[in-house]
């Protein structure tokens, strides 16, 4: 079977899918005489749907054959080990799968044409549940622990009842896979099954006959002699969104939120705040820039032909704009020996923050005053009184731990997986190649440069490797 048709029944049976016929949707895929690991996943979804555990397995035995990276559909057979009752099999599986993650939150599948997210503190809950299924209630408990390490805030509230549960040694639910969410085809192929009609039918746009609708090929028609000439319009061409400037000097970005330009470069200004910095648009991707380093431009058709372009100044840029600090609030847990002394728990927190003890003020309370924060000298006895269910919460403000100098430190990424651009802004890579770090897009999406050429890619490929470890392969 070619890929053509491949990826015809593939789209068919995710159609059928999406109208609730998934009996007709299974039969497709089943006919697939080559199937991928995506299109064996999709298949073992199905079979537990219609709760055929044997088929399922098969299917998720065959999906990792052909791609052992797939961590969803290892969480996915030991899911179908669960539900059949074998939980050392199952609890095998959750393992690997957060094995798979590499220290991660996350692993976002939606590059891959599956719109979910595998988050660490769910496997690990279904871990610490296969746990409790065997008797050992203890690494169940640490399990649940260790998932508040990697937990989302939306998904705090399924720790601490799996966690009430463990305490007093009782079941929990697992977390399970929604199975009428499956791989797609790239959409991109898809678009191109469809039959195009590049050269449409001909259309009269201006005739000097009245009523002149005639398609096709017609003798020349008389011209109007002397025809008044009409100055034409200066024509301007406008971005969708945001003003047009010109970049003045180079710019190096310092953090994750702000952008890499040049001189020359045309960006599009979105808003511009009252300390000089702008948020901008360049080569669609967004970021901030000082604003003083920018000069507007009108952009017309003139432009094309380079008429009237100014050269980049070559004098200093002007100074940085200063930035207001950023603060940041999140929850997290540290595990400390109950009734511990003040300087045991600065230090699990310090190292939990990569922090100096110099930088950090513990409290009692949100807002820290001369009564609530907690010093060396203070009483912790009276403290750990405020500890109910083996836990205490405790507020911990930070200070930036600054010397004035930007960070000049690269971070380099080794590829987890190949990847093949989907549009020209990607970059290409394959499995174990390194990759140089330039910026962050969003959570899901970095820019980074790889064999000379730049552009972004899943964050989900790649992993940090150690600041040394270039020459790793």
């Amino acid at each position: 079977m070619s890929f053509v048709d491949t990826l015809r029944q593939w789209d068919n049976a995710v159609t059928c899918v999406d109208r609730q016929d998934l009996t007709e949707a299974l039969a497709i895929f089943l006919a697939i005489q080559e199937p991928n690991s995506k299109i064996y996943f999709d298949i073992g979804c199905l079979h537990l749907l219609n709760n055929d555990l044997d088929a399922a397995e098969k299917a998720f035995d065959c999906s990792i054959g052909k791609d052992e990276h797939l961590a969803v559909a290892f969480f996915q057979r030991g899911m179908t080990f669960y539900r059949k009752q074998r939980y050392e099999e199952s609890l095998a599986d959750f393992q690997h799968a957060f094995r798979t993650l590499r220290g991660n939150q996350l692993i976002d599948y939606k590059a891959l044409g599956l719109r979910y997210k595998l988050f660490a503190c769910e496997v690990l809950l279904n871990v610490a549940l296969c746990e409790a299924h065997l008797g050992k209630w203890e690494k169940a408990h640490e399990n649940l622990v260790k998932a508040l390490d990697y937990k989302i805030d939306t998904k705090l509230n399924i720790i601490d009842r799996a966690l009430d549960s463990a305490l007093k040694q009782k079941l929990f639910k697992p977390v399970e896979f929604p199975s009428k969410v499956l791989f797609k085809p790239n959409r991109h192929y898809v678009a191109e099954l469809e039959k195009k009609d590049y050269l449409g039918k001909a259309k009269v746009v201006a005739s000097v006959v009245p009523q002149d609708a005639f398609s096709g090929f017609a003798p020349l028609q008389p011209q109007v002699e002397e025809s008044p000439t009409y100055p034409k319009e200066r024509e301007v061409l406008r971005a969708l969104e945001g003003q047009p400037h010109t970049v003045l000097y180079e710019f190096v970005p310092e953090t994750s939120d702000e952008l890499a330009v040049v001189p020359g470069n045309i960006v599009f200004v979105l808003q511009k705040g009252a300390d000089n910095w702008a948020s901008v648009v360049f080569n669609e991707r967004r970021g901030l820039v000082p604003y003083n380093y920018l000069e507007r431009l009108e952009i017309s058709l003139a432009s094309k032909q380079n008429e009237g372009r100014s050269q980049p100044p070559s004098k200093e840029p002007p100074t940085r704009p200063e930035r207001k600090p950023v603060c940041f609030t999140f929850n997290f847990a540290v595990s400390v020996p109950p009734g511990c002394t003040y300087a045991i728990l600065v230090e699990k927190i310090c190292k939990k923050l990569n922090l100096p003890s110099t930088s950090i003020t513990l409290s009692l309370t949100s807002e820290a005053t001369e009564e609530s924060i907690i010093t060396p000298s203070t009483e912790m006895e009276g403290v750990w009184r405020r500890a109910t269910g083996l836990r205490i919460t405790l507020w911990c403000n930070t200070k930036e731990q600054t010397d004035g100098n930007p960070k000049s430190e690269t971070h380099y990424f080794v590829a987890l997986h190949s990847y093949e651009s989907s549009s020209p802004e990607d970059l290409n890579f394959h499995q174990g190649e390194t990759v140089t770090f330039l910026s962050r897009v969003n959570q899901e999406w970095l820019e980074g440069e790889c064999n000379g050429k730049t552009g972004i890619f899943p964050a989900s490929f790649v992993e940090e490797l150690p600041v040394d470890g270039r020459t790793m392969k």
